[in-house]
């Protein structure tokens, strides 16, 4: 267990210097599982088990089937920004709440939770949705703080709310089934979204002038709004729907596994951009290659993670954990409540994807071996990741959202994103004291496995 500890905390030094998580994780994990082996990290025994592990690891997740999801998630999210699905939710959200004092701030947050459904991905909802809705509350009059708040929170529900490329990792990392774990983050994403338009009302209750209403839409254009959304609809029951059976009558007889279900959506998502005249063979292949970027970028990150990870449960730790709350009688409850603090302390420092990757390996097993149901921890574990996402000093939303809008400050985003942060806090509170929410859609719906 020493051994597991020093190198966590190597990791936490290397990152702090400034060294890429990936090679972070992935030297110390060489380094330790070499020492394990051999009793020493110059050992020749231990080295050569060390690179037998690295290739093997390196190989086998190349060849993962189910990691194939991953690129398809993010292919469909940048077709789908082709698309110009961002605009027409912003539109149709703006049409029924842009009138009331601070609508268009919370028209922006439900257009988030609306893009996330049909992208997965949090960097780039924040980064879509700062192009759409920036100059509109800017038009209005909105103050900066509240509008980038707005945008960076509202972002965050994009790695909770169906289809995440966060819940496949976990669910790939943990063999847990991805089925269930988009029908968990179905209702912790809506009260997500509650709960962020109840911050925005809290703000411009506590200056109006923040947030002035906009203009009031009758209802023809409230209608005629919500007829321009049916392809986000529709993509979203061609990914969701087949995962869960919507398509399994005859003669269709079809159920999507999550690997096919986001290759049917990075296909719907292709046509539809390409009907609307959003892709040329130059965006085309501009988006082929952001693919492959990013993808290989999460591969790296993931590959580095898995090393530490056979380090760290080749030297025991996983158990040491689990035998040490046991020795020392520790209330369950009490176990959650560290755990969480530690991922919100990691937070500050940590990247989300990285942060999940570095802890789960070390967490997930004393959580399961405590009675708590993995699907439950996987919502939680996502729900604190994405408070990481808007907490300083490494708050990547807000740092994505300070390259778009380049003349506002950091610290202007950081305070305007604190209601937010609290209403995250309330809301991961909930989700600990109350695991129905998580679990009921799962047990109802009876989701299936991948």
């Amino acid at each position: 267990m020493t051994a597991a500890l020093i190198g966590f905390a190597l990791v936490l030094v290397l990152v702090l210097v400034r060294l890429p998580i990936v090679f972070a994780m992935g030297l110390v994990g060489t380094l330790g599982y070499a020492y394990e082996r051999g009793g020493s990290i110059f050992d020749e025994r231990g080295i050569k088990a060390a690179m037998s592990m690295v290739g093997r690891q390196i190989t086998d997740t190349a060849q993962d089937y189910g990691l194939s999801v991953v690129p398809l998630f993010i292919l469909m999210g940048l077709f789908v920004n082709k698309g110009g699905m961002a605009k027409e939710l912003y539109a149709v959200s703006n049409a029924f709440l842009g009138h009331m004092r601070g609508g268009i701030a919370m028209a922006t947050v439900a257009a988030c939770g609306g893009f996330s459904a049909i992208c997965g991905s949090s960097l780039a909802t924040a980064a879509t949705m700062s192009k759409v809705a920036m100059p509109e509350m800017r038009r209005y009059g909105y103050s900066d703080e509240l509008s980038t708040a707005s945008i960076a929170a509202g972002g965050t529900l994009g790695i909770l709310i169906p289809p995440s490329v966060i819940l496949v990792i976990y669910g790939l990392l943990t063999e847990t089934s991805i089925g269930k774990l988009f029908m968990a983050g179905i209702l912790p994403g809506t009260l997500g979204i509650l709960f962020y338009l109840g911050a925005v009302r809290w703000t411009v209750w506590r200056n109006p002038d923040s947030g002035p209403a906009g203009e009031r839409a009758g209802w023809g254009q409230r209608l005629l709004a919500l007829k321009s959304v049916w392809a986000v609809l529709l993509l979203f029951f061609l990914v969701i729907g087949g995962l869960y059976g919507a398509f399994d009558f005859e003669p269709l007889n079809l159920t999507f596994s999550p690997t096919e279900a986001a290759g049917m959506g990075a296909m719907g998502a292709f046509l539809i951009a390409l009907f609307r005249g959003g892709l040329t063979v130059k965006s085309t292949f501009e988006v082929l290659k952001e693919t492959s970027f990013t993808a290989a970028a999460l591969f790296s990150v993931l590959i580095g993670a898995q090393i530490f990870s056979n380090f760290i449960n080749l030297a025991g730790l996983p158990e040491a954990l689990i035998a040490m709350v046991t020795a020392y009688d520790v209330p369950n409850f009490m176990v959650i409540l560290m755990i969480l603090g530690i991922y919100i302390i990691l937070g500050c420092v940590f990247e989300s994807l990285s942060m999940l990757l570095l802890t789960v390996p070390i967490f997930f097993p004393l959580v399961v071996s405590l009675g708590y149901d993995p699907i439950w921890f996987g919502i939680v574990v996502v729900v604190v990741t994405e408070i990481s996402l808007i907490t300083p000093p490494v708050g990547l939303n807000v740092f994505i959202l300070k390259g778009v809008v380049g003349d506002v400050s950091t610290a202007t985003i950081f305070r305007g994103v604190t209601p937010f942060w609290i209403a995250d806090i309330f809301r991961l509170a909930l989700i600990v004291l109350v695991p129905w929410i998580v679990l009921v859609l799962p047990e109802q719906m009876g989701a299936i496995g991948h």
